[in-house]
């Protein structure tokens, strides 16, 4: 990434991440993955933590905004906004904003999407899709960048889904959890192999080094979360000698409501913070 660091749309779902993030973010409903998704707005501070190899740079910094609403029964929305600053050194400075939109079905039926990036003055061409499952295939319809329809294995995963899976592998005591994630980022065509890392469950009532807003909340402070690095990969890349490199990693604790803290984006050449500054629990319609 030499020119910006805008967050996999995908991801993010964790939100972010419920995306990211929920952001970070749907599929079949998962039994294991009990209890509701919670409503929320979440704003992260983004700053340069590390800068390595050949594409060195000497600052990074930026916001996202992650809004993140919905139910099983009503469909997951999720609104993800990250503006974010590159310094490459010697006053050349990258300005990046990244936009998206999507909802997904609560049982991981069909996903609908909308992207839309600028870098400095420049508008890329927006992606506005939806997928939908049919039989054991995907059947994705992109109304941009380029009018084209296509199938996905149905193995495949949307980003709440992603979620739903991490947090009931997590809750089973599994420690490595693959799956394949799409999201719309891109072109409206990636797919992206994941491989997600779960560590041991941290309390809530352990005492926390670095707080925030989220384990600030009264009603966050009772919840148990995960330490997790998810690692994506390029399904179309070819493997040379050894592993495949990721495309990215990006690690954050995960609580069970699908809330996601202390973020670290890791793109090779460098590697991003995300420090929760504001969260807010937004109302929401539970499932008659």
């Amino acid at each position: 990434m030499a020119s910006s660091f805008p967050i996999p749309v995908r991801a993010l779902a964790f939100s972010v991440a419920a995306t990211l993030l929920s952001g970070f973010s749907n599929g079949p409903a998962l039994a294991g993955a009990s209890g509701p998704f919670l409503s929320h707005q979440a704003l992260y501070e983004l700053k340069l933590v590390k800068s390595r190899g050949t594409n060195a740079i000497s600052g990074a910094r930026g916001r996202i905004l992650y809004n993140f609403s919905g139910s099983a029964c009503e469909g997951y929305t999720s609104d993800f906004r990250q503006v974010s600053e590159l310094d490459s050194g010697e006053g050349k400075l990258t300005l990046s904003d990244l936009r998206s939109h999507s909802w997904e079905d609560g049982a991981g039926k069909s996903y609908r999407f909308k992207i839309n990036s600028r870098m400095n003055d420049a508008d890329s061409a927006p992606i506005d899709g939806m997928a939908e499952r049919v039989g054991d295939r995907i059947s994705v319809k992109l109304k941009q960048p380029v009018a084209k329809t296509f199938e996905l294995d149905g193995k495949v995963v949307f980003p709440t889904e992603q979620i739903q899976h991490i947090i009931a592998a997590a809750r089973e005591g599994k420690s490595v959890l693959e799956l394949m994630v799409y999201d719309g980022s891109d072109n409206g065509e990636k797919v992206y192999n994941t491989l997600s890392v779960i560590g041991q469950p941290i309390p809530g009532t352990r005492s926390i080094a670095t707080p925030d807003p989220a384990t600030a909340n009264d009603q966050m402070k009772a919840l148990t979360r995960w330490p997790v690095t998810v690692s994506y990969y390029d399904r179309d890349a070819k493997t040379k000698e050894g592993e495949q490199t990721p495309v990215y990693a990006m690690s954050f604790e995960l609580f069970e409501n699908g809330v996601s803290r202390a973020l670290v984006l890791d793109y090779n050449d460098f590697v991003i913070a995300g420090a929760m500054g504001k969260f807010d629990v937004r109302d929401s319609k539970p499932c008659k």
